[in-house]
């Protein structure tokens, strides 16, 4: 019998040059046409998380959405969202960060966390940390600490793991690529 991993990872297909030429896309949405395992997955990615006692789940815009929220459902903790600029009414922090492929700016609302808040970041992958790090100095210039980064999957081959440990959080990935 498959593990639950082996399960998620044969759901999650390669996409060759998407967005650009010579990057490889994890395409996760199949996944998600399977509503059995996806419940699974989010009840043994909360299991882990729960040593931490976030009183928060922040996640990235957009596809980290896809499973933050039902984690933090699953966490019994309040929802945050971080999104591109220009995507988030009141008052933000943003900051500016390079991509893989280009640059971007994210933003947090500045009502979004405390400084007692205890935060888990999540994303859907880990590829070169770059997005990964400057949401956590957003959550950082809050004042709320981080106290983890959870990711559905890691692609190793990019050393994003590298970038992100520089914050001394615990990081916890789901699948290996």
């Amino acid at each position: 019998m498959q593990t639950l991993q082996e399960r998620v990872r044969e759901l999650i297909i390669d996409i060759p040059n998407f967005p650009i030429e010579g990057i490889i896309f994890k395409d996760i949405l199949p996944l998600f046409r399977h509503s059995d395992l996806v419940k699974e997955l989010v009840s043994e990615m909360a299991n882990e998380l729960r040593v931490h006692n976030p009183t928060a789940l922040v996640a990235m815009e957009s596809r980290g959405f896809l499973l933050g929220m039902p984690l933090a459902l699953e966490l019994n903790i309040p929802f945050v969202c971080i999104r591109k600029k220009g995507k988030l009414p009141g008052e933000v922090n943003g900051i500016s960060y390079t991509l893989e492929y280009g640059q971007a700016e994210i933003e947090i609302q500045k009502s979004a966390l405390s400084p007692t808040d205890r935060v888990i970041l999540h994303d859907d992958v880990l590829a070169t940390g770059g997005t990964a790090n400057a949401a956590a100095q957003l959550i950082q210039d809050t004042g709320a600490q981080l106290v983890a980064f959870s990711f559905l999957m890691e692609l190793n081959f990019l050393n994003g793991r590298e970038i992100i440990g520089l914050n001394n959080v615990a990081i916890h990935t789901f699948a290996q690529f």
